[in-house]
């Protein structure tokens, strides 16, 4: 298996990179929180225990207490990648979060992003 270096990126750092690219789309840290919730199974403190930590995405997705069974609902493509393509799990999970975040940054509402 491919070690891809965003496995080992501190979540904290993706995290507020998240922030500033929607924030810049007039969208808030609020609506990242609840994208990561919706997906990850985390509730609010455990998303801010995992901010103030230095876990890296690995062990972020390793601790996330399920991942939302909606998840196939995500398709379409994320740097040039079909998602549905994506054979490695950690890495499909990561380009969830990714389609997400920039669903959300253009414009997306959260109903729609949330696949409800």
């Amino acid at each position: 298996m491919t070690k891809h270096a965003v496995f080992t990126m501190a979540f904290s750092k993706i995290y507020y990179l998240y922030i500033q690219k929607v924030e810049k789309k007039n969208r808030t840290k609020e609506e990242v929180d609840q994208i990561i919730c919706w997906l990850t199974g985390f509730d609010s403190a455990g998303l801010k225990h995992q901010v103030e930590g230095d876990n890296d995405m690995v062990t972020f997705f390793e601790q996330a207490p399920a991942i939302n069974p909606n998840v196939s609902l995500i398709k379409g493509v994320v740097c040039g990648v079909r998602i549905e393509e994506v054979e490695d799990p950690l890495m499909r999970k990561i380009r969830y979060l990714d389609k997400m975040i920039d669903e959300l940054a253009k414009g997306k509402s959260m109903d729609k992003i949330l696949r409800s």
